[in-house]
């Protein structure tokens, strides 16, 4: 299965770009695998293709706890921001918590104001505003700080690259204490550009010992709670209590689910079900989720964007207050507030989105990277645009909007193009710049946004194939339907959470027949199908999408290829086995 060609999918926007469908084929044991630890060879198969490799990663796979997660000193600077923290909550000196505008730098901020109070710090917190102060820890930040007396800045999500902002709070007789999580630049001879503070703790440093590089801002800071906890002799059950917000810090910066990360979200899941903290609860009751039923997708594609709507529209003191909140008509009242946000929020995106597609379709859709300046889009917004041209093309994509001084940034990527690296190749253009591989922010003079939407794409054109822009759909198992029953579909379950780096297995046929289709649903967005397969095999199916697109593009065709995932049915109290097709192909054979 790795013909290429234009499918259907999930989203109407697949339409818009080629696919290549292929078969993992890494290799393992995989009846071993299954023996030792009670499972089918076919999902030993699908842990394998997550990269999970050996035993032991089996085992901490499967059975991965709290116990596993890796020591907070094995981070580089760790034990030394311990130190200065620890003696300045005994000096009961002020100490300023500075987040970022986003969820990852919301929990982070809650976890480090929760901790430090517990443990009897004078604290407070500042999150900057996205449109006034942009991104990461400024001067005006630094010195309000001065004004207020702070003796320690201890920065969240942010400040690996604020080295000017450091030798000012150093000039102002200031401690600084970062902890990040982001791509660091480097000078010349290779070596990291570190800011000169007390401590720099950054899993992403040369330095570092860290097994896990990929974490959040969030997890950094919560690996900071759980040294000063231990230091403090705080109850451990206090400490993992927090692993709620570490896990929703986790899937809102869509880390990838590997290692301590899949930990992590998966017991944070069993704590947010449990959870007593006020404002998260009526955050999900106001977007009448079943708190017993929570998922990670829940967390990425409902919790999450509420929080996040704070920071895009008003101000992300908002989300703190209600993570913070003890008060439930203020709790409540919160949760309605940016449930309201971020409603808002979705109806402005849709108008930019439908903009910028008119935009690429007109005067960029050959560009190898898409760089779409909307001068009145939101510029909180620009990111979400940009991952939602991404999905629609498969293309890195920058999204530019017209800030208060300059032209504002937010770009998204695809594998193969290091989108922070692409950024520092075209650094002299840009005002600012910071990132990941996979995303990025900037800005730069408006006079200067061909020059670099010209730059860029001759660079990628160097780095690039044709190859890179066809997205690929990995298949797990080539699986007939008369392999599914009920034992292997509850197996499935053992693999949860899914998300980014341990997504949702994908089984696929070929040559079904299809037996019947019709659109249901109020929105004709639900596709009713009866299939069958070579052998008589029968299976009832659904797609959901544009049910009318679906039965167009059917036609007269009587089989189709099947990307799928099975799940059992239940109504009326009678069990069934279904499949929900991800991804179709019609044939006329």
């Amino acid at each position: 299965m790795s013909e290429t060609g234009v499918h259907g999918g999930e989203r109407a926007a697949a339409q818009m770009k080629k696919t290549q469908w292929m078969v993992q084929t890494k290799k393992a044991d995989f009846n071993a695998i299954g023996q030792a630890f009670h499972i089918s060879p076919v999902t030993a198969r699908i842990i394998r293709n997550r990269d999970v490799v050996g035993m032991d990663g089996v085992r901490q796979y499967l059975l991965g706890t709290a116990e596993d997660l890796y020591d907070p000193l094995l981070l580089p600077d760790m034990e030394r921001a311990l130190q200065v923290l620890c003696e300045k909550i005994r000096e009961e000196e002020k100490i300023r918590i500075v987040g970022d505008y986003d969820i990852d730098g919301i929990c982070s901020t809650y976890l480090l104001f929760q901790a430090l109070k517990r443990v009897g710090a004078v604290v407070d917190y500042e999150i900057p505003d996205r449109i006034k102060d942009g991104y990461g820890i400024n001067e005006a930040i630094i010195r309000a700080a001065a004004e207020d007396g702070i003796d320690t800045i201890l920065t969240c999500d942010n400040g690996i690259a604020a080295i000017e902002q450091a030798k000012l709070a150093a000039e102002l007789g200031m401690t600084m204490v970062i902890t990040d999580h982001h791509d660091i630049r480097q000078d010349e001879a290779g070596e990291d550009l570190l800011p000169r503070a007390a401590a720099v703790v950054n899993p992403k440093r040369k330095d570092s010992r860290y097994p896990c590089p990929d974490i959040c801002g969030g997890m950094v800071a919560y690996k900071l709670v759980r040294g000063l906890y231990q230091c403090m002799g705080v109850p451990e059950k206090e400490w993992k209590d927090l692993m709620a917000f570490a896990a929703i810090a986790t899937v809102g910066d869509v880390m990838k689910l590997k290692d301590e990360n899949r930990i992590v979200v998966k017991e944070g899941l069993k704590r947010i079900r449990q959870t007593e903290n006020m404002g998260l609860k009526k955050l999900i009751e106001k977007n009448n989720l079943d708190l017993d039923r929570l998922t990670a997708y829940h967390i990425g594609f409902v919790v999450g964007p509420c929080l996040n709507a704070s920071g895009r529209l008003e101000t992300a003191k908002l989300a703190l207050s209600l993570l913070l909140s003890e008060d439930e008509a203020e709790a409540d009242a919160l949760a309605g507030k940016l449930k309201a946000l971020n409603d808002t929020r979705k109806s402005m995106t849709a108008k930019s989105v439908e903009e910028a597609v008119k935009l690429v379709e007109e005067y960029c859709q050959e560009d190898w990277v898409l760089v779409v300046f909307l001068p009145d889009c939101h510029e909180s917004l620009a990111g979400i645009v940009a991952g939602r041209l991404r999905e629609r093309y498969h293309k890195p994509t920058i999204v530019l909007t017209r800030g208060e001084e300059a032209v504002k940034g937010s770009g998204r990527s695809i594998e193969g193009y290091h989108m922070f690296e692409a950024l520092v190749e075209v650094q002299e253009l840009l005002l600012k710049f910071g990132g990941h591989p996979m995303a990025a922010g900037l800005s730069l003079e408006e006079a200067d946004v061909d020059l670099f939407r010209r730059r860029l794409n001759e660079n990628a054109r160097k780095k690039l194939t044709e190859a890179d822009l066809i997205e690929k759909i990995w298949i797990d198992v080539a699986l007939p339907f008369e392999y599914i029953d009920e034992p292997l579909i509850q197996e499935l379950h053992m693999l949860e959470p899914f998300g980014q780096g341990n997504e949702k297995p994908q089984f696929a046929q070929r040559h079904l027949k299809i037996r019947s289709a019709r659109v249901a649903g109020k929105l004709h967005n639900v596709v009713m199908l009866s299939l069958a397969s070579d052998n008589g095999t029968v299976m009832e199916a659904r797609w959901f999408g544009e049910g009318d697109r679906f039965m167009e593009e059917k036609r007269n065709c009587t089989f189709m290829d099947a990307i799928y995932y099975p799940e059992i049915n239940e109504y009326n109290g009678r069990r069934s086995i279904q499949v929900t097709i991800r991804q179709y192909r019609f044939t006329d054979r």
